[in-house]
């Protein structure tokens, strides 16, 4: 990676389509939190950072349990999504993002679905105005706390979603969490209006995928990492330009591939799939978007005019209004020079 090529990418105007809403919650963030409510996770910065040096998958869990611990208001939620936001404008350049949320556990531990609603909502008007960072949310079923979870989320979702609310997802560990009991949510969420976007492939083989594709109409994948594994799969997703959200250090850091050099994103390019890249828990993983689009470029052999094919990729694959979409295809032109 050239200096150069860290710098272009850095400024390059980007959507970020698989990130979560606590994930992203940088140690900056957890250490106000953490402020508020004393206890569970250390404030001090020295403390906080060896509490973030992850030792596995199980001690990531862990962490962002504790994470989620420390969001106990509404007011808390406000502050975790505007602070989210301004980073993620701020310091990654980018101009929109589908953020996961997952509201079940927040309601869970005590937050009305109203006042989570509200918190999101008027970070999202407050981030738009002051960062002019367009937002929009997934709400994603936790699928280890299974079907009751898929019921509430699925209401929070029809009864009480915004208007920014653009998609149903579901995340969480996939081993001993069948996609088939979740076909009627998918169902529902996507009578409603709202875009399928399942996690799939993570953690478990091609089967998973097929599932998602099949029983919950799958738009776009998150990760789909195993599809490298599926010739068919690689075929069928292309025909239908179905694209993955590609989380590259995530990949690393939950073990789902032993290495970057191994990671199947070129793969996946070569079999002309379409391809996004995406941050997931960044600091959570060590990493950030801008890192990711260097790991791309770095996989995939791009110049800036490669990248700024992918960070427009990314816009194409989202769910952005088209008067969205066409603003930052214009500013991806500008930023590229004329490089098209």
């Amino acid at each position: 990676m050239t200096h150069t090529h860290a710098e272009f990418i850095a400024g390059l105007p980007k959507a970020e389509l698989h990130v979560h809403h606590v994930g992203s919650a940088s140690m900056r963030i957890v250490a106000e939190l953490a402020e508020r409510h004393p206890g569970t996770v250390p404030s001090e910065p020295d403390a906080l950072r060896a509490f973030y040096e992850f030792r596995d998958f199980a001690h990531f869990i862990e962490v962002y349990l504790a994470v989620v611990g420390l969001i106990r208001t509404g007011e808390d939620v406000r502050y975790l999504t505007y602070e989210v936001a301004r980073e993620l404008a701020t310091e990654q350049h980018v101009r929109y993002a589908e953020l996961t949320c997952t509201p079940y556990t927040s309601v869970q531990s005590g937050i009305a679905i109203e006042a989570y609603t509200e918190a999101i909502e008027d970070a999202r008007v407050a981030a738009e105005r002051d960062f002019g960072l367009v937002l929009r949310w997934i709400y994603d079923i936790p699928g280890e706390s299974g079907v009751p979870a898929a019921d509430a989320t699925l209401s929070y979702a029809l009864d009480h979603g915004p208007g920014s609310l653009v998609a149903f997802g579901l995340g969480g560990p996939e081993i001993g969490v069948p996609r088939g009991q979740f076909q009627p949510h998918f169902e529902q969420a996507v009578a409603a209006g709202l875009h399928s976007v399942p996690h799939a492939g993570e953690t478990t083989g091609p089967d998973t995928i097929w599932d998602s594709l099949r029983l919950l109409g799958a738009e776009r994948i998150g990760h789909g990492t195993s599809a490298a594994a599926d010739p068919a799969l690689l075929t069928h997703l292309a025909e239908r330009a179905i694209p993955l959200e590609v989380c590259p250090s995530s990949n690393i850091a939950t073990r789902a591939v032993a290495s970057l050099e191994e990671h199947p994103l070129a793969r996946f390019v070569e079999a002309g799939v379409v391809v996004t890249v995406n941050s997931d828990d960044p600091p959570m993983f060590g990493t950030t978007l801008n890192r990711e689009y260097e790991i791309a470029a770095d996989l995939l052999g791009l110049d800036e005019h490669g990248l700024a094919d992918l960070a427009r990729s990314g816009v194409a694959a989202s769910f952005a209004p088209d008067e969205v979409k066409t603003r930052l295809y214009d500013e991806i032109a500008e930023h590229a020079g004329g490089v098209s």
